[in-house]
């Protein structure tokens, strides 16, 4: 039988959800803390990666286990009792043995939060810049996003990956609320450090040191260095994964 386990992190003490060797992952505590309830071994799949120090509000993972679970709430109950305060565990549930938490997605979503002012409330949970960028230009470049498919000027080097090929559907930047900037993506799928490499290359354009040419030229040169600088993980959320069947 095959659950799925519904999730958030706050990921500034991991290196990312990714079990690493010497390194704190947050599929490891997870791991370890069903271990104990369940007194077995039980290699969780995630539904995809994160980077070291970015966020996660919904973040889903399987196990698959031999009898079905007698009382999935009292199992996120003592999930959350045993786990540390920055994982929260939303949801256990049955799902059908062929449904994948990477490999099924049909959509992700990252926003990028951004402070333009001092806050205590938000500085390990934003990226702080105090000049106000230009958002009309940056979501004119955004939009280009939309019309693109190869995205490996956006992408680390060095990754292990079939294709650059993206389609993303959702490229928008907005004002949250006073003094925080909100850039959010939608996509089937994301290239390692494509988002913080994207909202810093439209930064440069939000404070003119790039036009919309020569945005379009970086999406054209399938080179990293062409683009702008990754921004810090800590304004970095994963927000959202879709599935087929489920809401």
């Amino acid at each position: 039988m095959r659950y799925f386990i519904e999730l958030a992190y706050n990921g500034k003490n991991y290196h990312g959800w990714q079990i690493q060797d010497n390194a704190h992952s947050v599929q490891e505590e997870l791991q370890n803390r069903i271990k104990i309830l369940l007194k077995n071994d039980y290699e969780l799949v995630g539904c995809g990666r994160t980077d070291t120090g970015v966020h996660a509000s919904q973040f889903f993972a399987h196990f698959d286990i031999d009898q079905q679970l007698p009382n999935t709430e009292k199992f996120v109950y003592q999930l959350n009792a045993l786990l540390p305060d920055d994982i929260s565990i939303y949801k256990v549930f049955e799902v059908e043995p062929d449904l994948h938490a990477r490999f099924s997605a049909m959509e992700r979503e990252y926003e990028y939060l951004i402070s333009t002012r001092p806050t205590p409330f938000l500085n390990e949970l934003s990226w702080t810049w105090f000049r106000v960028p230009d958002i009309e230009k940056m979501n004119e470049a955004a939009a280009l996003l939309l019309t693109h498919s190869d995205f490996e000027c956006f992408s680390k080097v060095h990754t292990q990956v079939n294709t650059f090929i993206c389609e993303v559907r959702k490229a928008e930047w907005k004002w949250k609320e006073e003094g925080l900037l909100s850039f959010t993506i939608s996509a089937d799928r994301f290239l390692r450090n494509m988002v913080r490499a994207i909202v810093g290359t439209l930064m440069e354009v939000g404070q003119g040191k790039m036009d919309l040419a020569d945005f379009k030229k970086v999406l054209e040169s399938k080179n990293r260095s062409a683009a702008g600088q990754s921004v810090p993980a800590r304004g970095l959320y994963l927000r959202r994964i879709s599935y087929p069947g489920i809401q």
